[in-house]
């Protein structure tokens, strides 16, 4: 094992070189001999430590008691996993001991030196939590190939349909649906045109989305044939834009028979389309006469320690706890929200929402870049699906303006 506790007590020292008391450096202290005193702060969302009894403070009371060699002060604060990355980054040292934070924002941590690598032990919880599905695993890998935290939720979207509309062959097909009912499609998203190119084969940041020099490949044969698809895409009748929520609002009067959205949608849904509603993984599209598989990002809500935590060794296996199979199990049962570990997964086929997201991420997906070159990626995205669908890409010049989009990443990675 590499000396993780060793790299964290150097942090440690750096962090008692800080006059006052830093947020994240506890005292360490212990009262009786028989428990070490600390003090561990702890960020997540405010839904997750809303009071006493919520799932935050259900968990904390339950490693307290799997681990009686601590005697812990809690301290809780409201940073949401989306939010973790921007504020950790601007001082490490007085950040949180433990954090949660959107897979997507890894690199940013470790940009920053803000996050600590896994111990065995963790390791070793997290293939087992992830036997069978990579990609969970993968969502908190580095690209230097380590792993940093360990994932509590997955993240991505699938697909919600009018079910009186389709069999269920045609739900395995866009062109099938499209040829039945009015399909809406955010064509004029960054995080949804890529499932085209990216289930052709194309790739960002090479294979594993770790290799920064890689850049974007979306380009050549392949690439100018997924653009061509897309003008025809938007120029067919039963085509719907969907943008500022026009896709369910659509669901609701009839003039929408599909949307593609994740589970942050699916009581707006049920509620819009009754009994009638029905949800799949992604759909394949027809790419030269062959059935090409979509896939979306996938990614994850992570809990991590901080290297500057005064209690490591602690830290770590806190994070582990919360994103362990119990807890994920509580955090369904509590709030509804669909895990990651795959054991806790198996229990939920009863639940049709859960098992879209958990069928997507494992057949339907691809892990989304993590590296800081993916920040350059989302705007030139984003305003190449505006141009096919305000009528600037044609057929006639698909091919063109695919490489001249592709060329506006050069200056940018």
């Amino acid at each position: 094992m590499i000396a993780r506790w060793n790299k964290a007590l150097a942090a440690v020292a750096a962090c008692a070189l800080f006059a006052g008391g830093l947020t994240a450096c506890g005292t360490g202290a212990s009262a009786n001999g028989d428990a070490e005193n600390i003090t561990l702060v702890v960020w997540a969302s405010q839904e997750d430590q809303a009071n006493e009894d919520s799932w935050l403070q259900e968990m904390e009371k339950a490693f307290q008691e799997e681990h009686p060699e601590y005697n812990i002060t809690w301290k809780n604060q409201v940073v949401a996993s989306a939010d973790a990355a921007g504020v950790a980054k601007q001082d490490p040292t007085v950040a949180a001991d433990v954090y949660s934070f959107a897979s997507d924002q890894l690199g940013t941590l470790l940009d920053a030196g803000a996050i600590g690598q896994v111990s065995d032990p963790t390791m070793a919880q997290l293939e087992e939590q992830t036997e069978g599905s990579e990609t969970m695993l993968d969502t908190v890998r580095g690209e230097d190939g380590n792993v940093y935290g360990v994932p509590l939720a997955g993240n991505t979207w699938f697909m919600y349909y009018r079910k009186s509309k389709f069999t269920e062959e045609d739900i395995t097909s866009l062109d099938a649906m499209l040829a039945k009912g009015k399909v809406s499609f955010p064509l004029t998203n960054s995080w949804y045109v890529p499932a085209f190119y990216m289930g052709a084969g194309g790739e960002l940041f090479g294979p594993d989305g770790t290799d920064g020099a890689a850049g974007v490949q979306f380009g050549g044969e392949i690439g100018a044939a997924v653009t061509e698809y897309l003008v025809n895409f938007r120029n067919n009748p039963n085509f719907v834009l969907d943008q500022n929520g026009s896709g369910l609002a659509g669901l609701k009067d009839g003039s929408v028979d599909v949307v593609f959205t994740g589970n942050w949608d699916a009581a707006t849904v049920r509620a819009n389309l009754g009994d009638d509603w029905g949800v799949a993984q992604l759909p394949c599209f027809t790419l030269n006469g062959q059935q090409v598989q979509m896939k979306a990002f996938a990614g994850s809500t992570v809990y991590a320690w901080n290297p500057y935590s005064k209690h490591p060794k602690a830290a770590d296996q806190f994070a582990a706890f919360l994103s362990g199979t119990y807890s994920q199990e509580k955090h369904y049962t509590m709030r509804s929200v669909i895990p990651s570990d795959v054991k806790v997964a198996a229990l939920l086929e009863g639940d049709a929402v859960a098992q879209a997201q958990i069928d997507t991420i494992a057949n339907t997906s691809v892990v989304q870049p993590s590296i800081s070159e993916m920040n350059n990626f989302w705007v030139p995205c984003e305003n190449f699906g505006k141009a096919i669908y305000n009528g600037e890409v044609t057929l006639d010049n698909a091919a063109e303006q695919t490489e001249r989009w592709m060329a506006s990443y050069e200056s940018l990675m």
